[in-house]
């Protein structure tokens, strides 16, 4: 693995990263709006990621160790799912969306949930920032060697 390589899995970390910061802003944009029906409202969406690993990438090299040489090389986004929990029904008989019943839909997003996932994510999006700009001083004093 070279230290070139440091960019491109920091730029799929980062790029992962923006999804999932994406979705929790879809989930906590969503978490108040209602529906007088099940099928109807708003489900929380969560993105599945998958680790990239370097044999996947390069191909079998004929390595006598290839099985053992199996990095991770990065990440990346399998799709985004939907949450299966269920959602909140409460009786608002005089809310406008009420079912006949009385009841209205709320989506299953927990406001504190993804406010903790999204500082999390930010961090972690910041992270792959900074080992970017690592790599970049050290490629950068190692062209400076020679003089």
């Amino acid at each position: 693995m070279s230290l070139a390589s440091v960019f491109n899995i920091a730029g799929m970390g980062m790029s992962a990263q923006s999804t999932r910061l994406n979705t929790i802003s879809s989930n906590i944009a969503n978490a108040e709006t209602v529906s007088s029906s099940i099928d109807q409202t708003y489900r929380a969406r969560h993105p599945v990621f998958a680790t990239v690993y370097q044999s996947a990438q390069e191909g079998d090299r004929g390595s006598l160790f290839a099985d053992q040489d199996n990095a991770g090389v990065g990440v990346q986004v399998l799709g985004v799912v939907e949450d299966q929990s269920s959602l909140m029904p409460r009786y608002e008989p005089n809310h406008p969306a009420a079912d006949a019943g009385g009841y209205v839909y709320y989506p299953n997003v927990n406001v504190v949930e993804e406010m903790a996932d999204m500082i999390s994510a930010s961090r972690a999006f910041q992270t792959n920032t900074e080992m970017m700009n690592t790599a970049k001083q050290m490629m950068q004093r190692v062209l400076t060697l020679g003089q």
